[in-house]
């Protein structure tokens, strides 16, 4: 049977593209980013209430799609088409360069291998199909583990890491690969399952192994087995759901981020808010960021 869960507006403040929501525990403070402002937000949660205030932004010049905190408190930060490092006296310096200048496509999604890499994906910004790409940053050389991608999006490891999930989001999939977390080593990609009613955007998973997305255009998140086989919906009080995670001190508060771009708002307000909701599973911890040695 299907566990049905509704989530709770938990933010006054209203992003234009909110994404990639990420607990940093030992400072407890939750970061997401809204992608169009170009911004990287830093907030608290409160874990009894699922309230999340929001505290710091950090903008930038263009567009920023991810956002990984090490375990000192820097950041990687993903702008357009490079990867920017910003260390805890707010310094930048540019760590890799992921797309050529001027390409129609931007950096979009990205998360923390259990190695402590960053792995980002990019999206094409036309009509173009199948030319972008999943890349992994070793130090500062981007890997590309795809190049055949159109909208990468939501990224999780199994409990022990020795399996990738990927999401591209135009032709629904949800792509499964084994993953050496020492090394960073990929086998080949093979489908796992679609999504129907909606796009799958970003991705998480639980301690049990089983991966939470977020559905764009169908107003929840869902919680699948490895299988494909569906464990729960949350409905939440926005059509574009964009991005789930589990963060607060037990990791078992889900944390939800909508867009308001493109949405009629008067028709649907809670669009651009972050939502929480209780699902009774905790989520994996999410490692953190190792940053290249200087």
């Amino acid at each position: 049977m299907t566990r049905q869960f509704t989530a709770a507006r938990a933010s006054g403040e209203v992003y234009a593209l909110a994404e990639g929501p990420v607990w940093d525990p030992a400072r407890e403070r939750l970061l997401w980013v809204d992608i169009d402002a170009g911004a990287v937000h830093e907030g608290r949660l409160d874990p009894a209430t699922g309230a999340v205030t929001a505290t710091t932004a950090h903008t930038f010049g263009g567009t920023v799609g991810a956002v990984a905190v090490s375990a000192d408190g820097e950041f990687v930060v993903a702008e357009r088409e490079v990867l920017t490092r910003v260390d805890t006296a707010s310094r930048r310096t540019e760590l890799a360069r992921v797309l050529p200048p001027g390409v129609r496509s931007r950096l979009n999604d990205g998360a923390v291998d259990p190695a402590g890499r960053f792995l980002i994906g990019s999206m094409a910004l036309d009509d173009r199909e199948g030319q972008d790409v999943l890349a992994r940053l070793d130090g500062t050389t981007c890997v590309r583990l795809d190049e055949d991608l159109t909208l990468s999006n939501g990224l999780a490891w199994s409990p022990s890491g020795d399996r990738l999930y990927s999401i591209d989001s135009v032709p629904h999939v949800v792509w499964e690969r084994d993953y050496d977390p020492v090394t960073g080593r990929t086998g080949p990609r093979r489908e796992l399952f679609e999504l129907a009613g909606g796009m799958p955007d970003g991705m998480c998973a639980d301690a049990e192994g089983n991966l939470w997305i977020a559905v764009f255009g169908g107003g929840r998140v869902e919680c699948r087995d490895p299988g494909g086989r569906l464990l729960a919906v949350v409905e939440v009080g926005a059509p574009n759901v964009t991005c789930p995670a589990f963060a607060g001190p037990d990791l078992d508060v889900l944390v939800i981020t909508t867009s308001a771009s493109g949405v009629d708002v008067a028709e649907h307000p809670g669009s651009g808010h972050l939502f929480t909701a209780r699902v009774g599973v905790r989520g994996l911890a999410t490692p953190y960021w190792v940053p290249p040695r200087s």
